[in-house]
């Protein structure tokens, strides 16, 4: 601190090039900061998956139904703890672009397994009494100002008609991360109204009394099935939803190549900035050294004027990255997970502060290794 303003007095020396690349650092990061909001939007369900359970699909593929029929035989399985079963509905709200998930659930077992989804119990009671009735999450009901109580008009997809619920329940997620913008109702329901594959559902979900069992079990329930007319595939929800993201593409490569293109160029045009600062500051960096500072004291002054661009700039860009997220999910509930979590802003800062040592480095050196009698003939 005792030289900080020293190191304020040469930044501001040139101020528009200061701005300019502080500026820079501070688009860049709001860009690392959006791009990690993305990652962890397309990783949630990876992120947020049961160590303890598995999912079961049809083995031709995840369009194609199983046979209602099956979840007692898949309880008898040992290591078997729960089973429960749900299937999508397809349905729109409105208008098309208010996308989120609809799903017909077992109403037994739905809540044992995903226990990471809270309500009351007499919310839940509510809506096991009403054959109409849906449970929300908090993010859809905030979205749609919907409240316990409200019938709400769903225009079916695959299949078709209108169908009306009402509101029985609103849940929450323990964690941040848990999915809070679906919208559930009961698969016997479904089953009633459907003009088409009756007794059949989209897919099972269960859990083991332990991570450990995982793998024997989903090989017991594959084998049981086998040769069956709805053979099934059986795998990990961690396996299930990274296979899920892999579907739109390598995500994690193109925000990898998109993040070191946008840090490289940060390193090229803060290393300019600080090797024309330097340049211009030869004579007195020359006298700097001639009344008695070390060469170890020029080095640190320079590097602490790189580390200080870097620093405000990353907390500026970080800082509108976070408030941009404060907004909730632009997208319209495509990313129904928009967070910038904090050790997202810590990489971030890390990252920046990196540049700034190396961008700062080779001026730093020059900086040291300035003879005064050649600094001071310099015109």
């Amino acid at each position: 601190m005792k030289y900080f303003r020293l190191v304020l007095a040469n930044l501001f020396r040139k101020k528009i090039r200061t701005t300019l690349t502080v500026g820079s650092f501070a688009v860049a990061l709001f860009l690392f900061g959006l791009l990690a909001v993305v990652r962890g939007a397309f990783r949630q369900g990876v992120d947020v998956a049961g160590a303890d359970r598995l999912i079961i699909l049809n083995k031709v593929s995840l369009i194609q139904p199983l046979p209602v029929a099956y979840a007692a035989r898949i309880q008898r399985i040992p290591g078997v703890k729960y089973v429960t079963h749900a299937s999508w509905f397809g349905g729109v709200y409105q208008d098309e672009r208010n996308f989120f998930a609809i799903m017909a659930v077992d109403r037994d077992g739905y809540r044992r397994v995903f226990p990471e989804f809270s309500l009351p119990d007499e919310q839940w009671k509510a809506f096991l009494s009403d054959r109409e009735g849906c449970v929300v999450g908090q993010g859809l009901a905030r979205r749609f100002g919907w409240k316990i109580g409200d019938r709400i008009p769903i225009k079916g997809t695959i299949f078709p008609g209108t169908w009306e619920f009402n509101i029985r329940g609103i849940y929450n997620g323990a964690r941040r991360q848990d999915d809070v913008n679906q919208f559930w109702f009961r698969g016997d329901y479904l089953d009633e109204r459907k003009p088409f594959q009756k007794g059949m559902v989209g897919w099972y979900v269960l859990r083991v009394n332990g991570p450990d069992d995982a793998v024997r079990v989903a090989r017991s329930v594959d084998e049981m099935f086998a040769n069956s007319p709805w053979e099934t595939k059986t795998e990990t929800e961690s396996a299930f939803a990274a296979s899920w993201v892999k579907q739109m593409g390598n995500i994690e490569l193109l925000i990898l190549t998109i993040g070191s293109v946008v840090f490289f160029t940060l390193l090229l045009v803060t290393g300019n900035t600080m090797a024309i600062a330097v340049r211009e500051r030869v004579r007195e960096l020359a006298v700097l050294k001639a009344i008695g500072y070390k060469d170890s004291f020029l080095l640190l002054l320079v590097m602490a004027e790189s580390l200080a661009i870097a620093a405000l700039g990353s907390s500026i860009g970080l800082g509108l990255a976070k408030l941009f997220t404060m907004r909730g999910d632009p997208t319209g509930g495509m990313l129904p997970f928009f967070y910038l979590p904090a050790n997202a802003i810590a990489a971030g800062l890390a990252m920046a502060l990196v540049v700034g040592i190396v961008a700062g480095l080779a001026p730093a050196l020059s900086a040291s290794r300035l003879r005064v009698v050649d600094a001071l003939r310099r015109v």
